[in-house]
């Protein structure tokens, strides 16, 4: 679920028909109705939230600060007169990122998961429900627990979960795991290494985030 604040009603009805058309949610809120929906949300309706954006309203400093204390959620400020001192204000109010509007529903998405890749990437490590997964080479961790993983079972594991949402082909797994120049290894490989993580995660979590599809390849869902 994605959060807009923005004082005209119009333009976020605009924004929540383009976002369900890219088959993702977005509720709109003026930022008075904002705050109390905060105040008054539980832990799990915040942990839903996968991005906040923020429009035209006359909250610059304050409502970046305000979201903050409630989440970590990718933030964007979105300017329709931008300018170097409006677009300093923002980052200087706490946002992740600024766009000038018009801006394509796609472009943001993209921009979300970016933010939220080099979030990870800072933290050294990404959850898949119970099971940790670190970004330096050491094993998952299942509730604090160590799982061991073969190497290439854990690079592949990485990789999906850098790219989680991505459709992956074998070939991309491939060079991820041994690299564009070799040539002592057929890239059927993957398969065989894929079905074998998945059979872990599996038990690891009571089910199979992994999907495929033939000739399209992998996605970590």
């Amino acid at each position: 679920m994605y959060i807009l604040i923005d004082d005209r009603a119009l333009v976020a009805n605009g924004f929540m028909a383009g976002f369900e058309r890219e088959g993702v949610s977005l509720t709109g809120f003026v930022p008075g109705e904002f705050c109390d929906w905060v105040e008054g949300a539980g832990r799990e309706d915040l942990q839903a939230v996968e991005a906040f954006l923020i429009g035209d309203c006359g909250s610059r400093q304050g409502l970046p600060r305000f979201i903050r204390e409630h989440s970590r959620a990718p933030l964007i400020a979105m300017n329709e007169t931008p300018s170097l001192e409006n677009t300093l204000e923002w980052f200087a109010a706490g946002v992740d990122d600024v766009v000038r509007k018009p801006v394509a529903i796609r472009e943001l998405l993209a921009r979300v998961e970016a933010i939220r890749r080099r979030v990870e990437a800072a933290q050294g490590h990404a959850n898949i429900g119970p099971l940790r997964v670190f970004f330096d080479g050491r094993d998952p961790e299942l509730d604090g627990t160590k799982i061991e993983f073969p190497r290439r079972e854990r690079r592949i594991l990485e990789y999906l979960v850098t790219n989680r949402g991505k459709r992956i082909t074998k070939s991309q797994l491939f060079n991820a795991v041994y690299g564009l120049f070799d040539d002592h290894v057929q890239e059927s490989v993957i398969e065989s290494h894929v079905s074998k993580l998945r059979k872990k995660l599996v038990a690891c979590l009571g089910e199979d985030p992994i999907d495929s599809k033939r000739f399209l390849g992998y996605c970590l869902m």
